[in-house]
């Protein structure tokens, strides 16, 4: 298995993980919608992607928005997805993206990376946090819907 940085050249394959990552979280399934919103990500460099592959195979992948840290005059990161096909969990692919976003942070410097889930998410919650994140207990986030 390889971590490589995603390209336009991978966004038949990432659109289908897209979609089921999107219905993983009671999205209806938009496969046109998919591509077209990643490759507006490509082609406006607005976020990093990076895939899992195995023998020509994308298992998984991770995008990172970058966002401004104020208070630290920096970059940070928002690790705002990461998914890997159900068939291929257990198998180090999730650990190995994250990685590569820890590196791209560092090779940024950047302040933070900062994600979210679900608060019954504990699987992904062990996983985040035995690598190193930490859960906010200092702040409220708050939305407004637009």
């Amino acid at each position: 298995m390889q971590i490589i940085k995603a390209s336009a050249s991978h966004l038949a394959p990432l659109a289908a993980l897209f979609d089921a990552y999107r219905q993983h979280y009671e999205q209806a399934p938009d496969l046109e919608g998919a591509k077209a919103y990643l490759a507006a990500r490509f082609e406006n460099n607005d976020s990093v992607i990076y895939v899992a592959e195995a023998e020509g195979q994308l298992l998984g992948f991770t995008q990172l928005y970058p966002v401004f840290s104020s208070i630290g005059m920096k970059k940070a990161w928002i690790l705002n997805d990461l998914f890997v096909d159900p068939q291929h969990r257990r198998k180090g692919a999730a650990r190995k993206l994250i990685g590569a976003s820890r590196e791209l942070g560092q090779g940024t410097d950047a302040r933070y990376i900062m994600l979210q889930t679900h608060i019954t998410n504990t699987p992904a919650q062990a996983l985040y946090e035995d690598e190193g994140f930490k859960r906010d207990e200092e702040f409220y986030y708050y939305y407004l819907s637009i």
